[in-house]
C-alpha cells in the first residue's frame, strides 16, 4: 500500500534565480551570501552540481571546478515567497500533510491515490502545474512509497525531475545498492555509531535485526528505524522547539569585531522577535565566533527565562567580552558570528525573574515589535545593531522558514514574479 508522496525541489534556490533572470537559464549558478573568494555556496544549479560544484563548496573551488560558473547573490525571501506559491500549487493537487523544510513537503496518499497508476498520475499533475504556474526552471523529484521516510528516500534516487515508485514488493532489494548515509537520519555520527557496531554496509544494515538497531540508536528510534525500512506507517513524533538561531557569514568589510558585533546585535534582536512570537522563554544564551582561518570560539550561559531583548543583548555582549579575553580571539579578524537561544519553555505561566538587573522592557518590546511589524523588520532597533543595515539579513535554515512579515527587512523588497508578468523590469528588480 502506497501512504506518502514526497515533494523534493531540485535545486531550488538556483532554479528560482533562473526562473526570474532568463539570462542565467542553462547555464551552472551558484547562490552565495556575498560576492567574496572566502565564502562558499549555499545552493549549486543543476548545471553547476554537474561539474561537482555543490552545497558548502568554497567559492574559489567552485571557481576551479567550474571557471564559467555565474554567482548570485541570495535572496531569501524571494525563495521564501516562491515556496508560498509552490505550496498553493501542491495544494491545488491534493492537501499537503506537511513541509519539512523550503523545498519538500509531503502528501499522504488515501483512498484510490494509493494505487500505483493514480499515484503516479497525482505526482505527473504535480510536475505539470509547477511548470505551468511557476515556470520550467522549477522543477520537482517525486517519492511515492509506503511511508514517507522511504518516499524521501526514493525522491533522492533519481535527480532532477525524477519520479520513483517503491512498492512493498520491492523491499528490500531496491535499498541495497543505497549508500548508509542516503537515508535520513544516517549523518556523520550515526554513521561512525553503525560502523563501531560492525554496520558498514547498507547490505548489513537492512539484515541487521530490531534489538540490533536499538542498540546502535540507544533506545527506541532504532526500533522505529527498523520498521520504517520495513514500509511500516511509523507516526512522525510531535517534536516541540529546542532552540531558536541565527549566524551571518561578514563580508569583507566588516570583518571587524566592532562591527561583528553590531551585527551580532541584529542576529539577537531578530532572534528575540521570533521567542515572543512563538511565546517562549530562553533559559540559556550561546555564541560563537569563527575566525579568518578557521578558528572557533564558543562561550554560553545559564540565564533566568527570559524574552526581553535587552537582557538577551546584554547576555550576548558579555559572551563576546568573555571570548575576547583570549589573545586569538581579539587579534583574529572574525569571519562568522552566530548566536542562540536555548532551553526553551512554553512562557504561559512561567514567573520571569525579579531579580533581571535589566530595566523591564516588556512594553518597549511589544511596541517595537509591532512597529516592526507595521512598517518592516529594521524600522525600529536596540542602538548597538546600528550600521549593521547589510548585515544579519534573512536567512533560511533547513527546518525554519522566515516569517516574511516578521523578519522580513524594512529595506528589503520580494522580486518574485509569476512566468507570464512582462519580462520589461525583471531583470533590473531582480540584480
Amino acid at each position: 500500500m502506497l501512504r506518502a508522496l514526497y515533494v523534493d525541489f531540485n535545486s531550488y534556490f538556483a532554479s528560482v534565480e533562473q526562473q526570474l533572470r532568463p539570462e542565467l537559464r542553462g547555464r551552472p549558478v551558484a547562490v552565495v551570501p556575498m560576492i567574496a573568494d572566502t565564502t562558499c555556496a549555499i545552493a549549486a544549479s543543476i548545471e553547476a552540481k554537474r561539474f561537482g560544484v555543490k552545497t558548502l563548496t568554497n567559492v574559489a573551488d567552485a571557481r576551479r571546478l567550474c571557471p564559467d560558473i555565474e554567482f548570485v547573490v541570495s535572496r531569501p525571501a524571494v525563495y521564501v515567497e516562491f515556496h508560498h506559491k509552490a505550496k498553493e500549487v501542491v495544494e491545488s493537487c491534493a492537501p499537503i500533510a506537511d513541509v519539512n523544510s523550503i523545498d519538500e513537503m509531503w502528501i499522504r496518499l488515501g483512498g484510490r491515490d494509493q494505487q500505483r497508476e493514480n499515484a503516479e498520475k497525482l505526482a505527473l499533475e504535480i510536475k505539470y502545474r509547477l511548470a505551468r504556474q511557476l515556470g520550467e526552471c522549477i522543477t520537482c523529484s517525486i517519492g511515492i512509497a509506503p511511508n514517507t521516510f522511504l518516499a524521501k528516500t526514493a525522491s533522492d534516487m533519481k535527480k532532477p525531475d525524477g519520479l520513483i515508485v517503491i512498492e512493498m514488493s520491492d523491499l528490500p532489494n531496491v535499498l541495497r545498492p543505497l549508500k548508509l548515509n542516503a537515508f535520513v537520519g544516517i549523518g556523520k555520527k550515526m554513521l561512525e555509531r553503525l560502523n563501531d557496531h560492525g554496520i558498514l554496509s547498507t547490505d548489513q544494515l537492512l539484515d541487521a535485526s530490531m534489538d540490533k538497531l536499538r542498540t546502535v540508536w540507544g533506545g527506541v528510534e532504532g526500533e522505529r528505524f527498523w520498521q520504517k525500512l520495513r514500509g511500516e506507517d511509523v507516526q512522525q513524533r510531535e517534536t516541540q522547539t529546542s532552540s531558536i538561531s541565527h549566524s551571518h557569514v561578514l563580508a569583507p568589510d566588516v570583518r571587524t569585531h566592532e562591527k561583528a558585533r553590531a551585527i551580532l546585535s541584529r542576529l539577537t534582536q531578530k532572534a528575540c522577535v521570533r521567542l515572543r512570537e512563538s511565546n517562549y522563554v530562553a533559559t540559556d544564551v550561546s555564541l560563537a565566533i569563527k575566525l579568518r582561518g578557521g578558528e572557533k570560539h564558543k562561550a554560553h550561559r545559564r540565564i533566568d527565562a527570559t524574552d526581553r531583548s535587552q537582557t538577551v543583548l546584554s547576555m550576548i555582549g558579555a559572551l563576546y567580552d568573555e571570548i575576547l579575553e583570549n589573545r586569538n580571539a581579539r587579534n583574529g579578524a572574525p569571519m562568522q558570528v552566530a548566536m542562540a537561544l536555548s532551553g526553551l519553555t512554553p512562557r504561559e505561566g512561567q514567573s520571569l525573574s525579579l531579580f533581571d538587573a535589566q530595566p523591564n522592557t516588556e512594553k518597549l518590546d511589544r511596541i517595537v515589535d509591532e512597529l516592526n511589524l507595521k512598517f518592516g523588520k529594521g524600522a525600529l532597533f536596540w542602538g548597538g545593531a546600528y550600521g549593521s543595515e547589510k548585515g544579519g539579513r534573512m536567512a533560511i535554515a533547513f527546518n525554519h522558514i522566515p516569517d516574511l512579515k516578521t523578519e522580513a527587512d524594512a529595506n528589503i523588497k520580494t522580486a518574485a514574479r509569476s512566468p507570464e508578468a512582462p519580462m520589461t523590469n525583471r531583470r533590473k528588480a531582480a540584480r
